[in-house]
């Protein structure tokens, strides 16, 4: 942790700040579970500062092509070898299990939520 802080000490001392610079700001605030303001006063960051980044950020996620995530395959021991068992998701400390059957447009919501909540 406090090497985190020392870099974010370093990139707030700057007066441009790459995406990758921004990522690490933000994620450090998230971290923090501070309030943005409270965040901003203690690194010396103005809190517009920091909200335009976030937006920006999470734009640039949605309009990001998905990527491809590792997959493992695991053999059920069942009868019926054909019957699917559903899929699980590991992200960013995130497990999530989907069962047969589901609706995409429900996962896409509940990893929304996710990956929001994370932030």
């Amino acid at each position: 942790m406090a090497k985190k802080r020392t870099e974010v000490a370093r990139i707030t001392e700057r007066g441009y700040w790459s995406e990758e610079d921004a990522r690490v700001v933000v994620d450090a605030w998230q971290e923090s579970g501070e309030t943005m303001a409270l965040f901003s006063r203690r690194h010396g960051v103005q809190a517009k500062r920091l909200a335009r980044w976030v937006r920006r950020l999470q734009e640039s996620e949605k309009r990001a092509p998905s990527s491809f995530l590792p997959v493992r395959v695991v053999r059920q021991a069942d009868s019926d070898s054909r019957r699917v068992s559903g899929i699980e998701l590991v992200r960013r400390g995130w497990r999530v299990r989907v069962a047969p059957g589901f609706v995409a447009e429900d996962l896409e919501r509940v990893l929304e939520v996710l990956e929001l909540g994370a932030r």
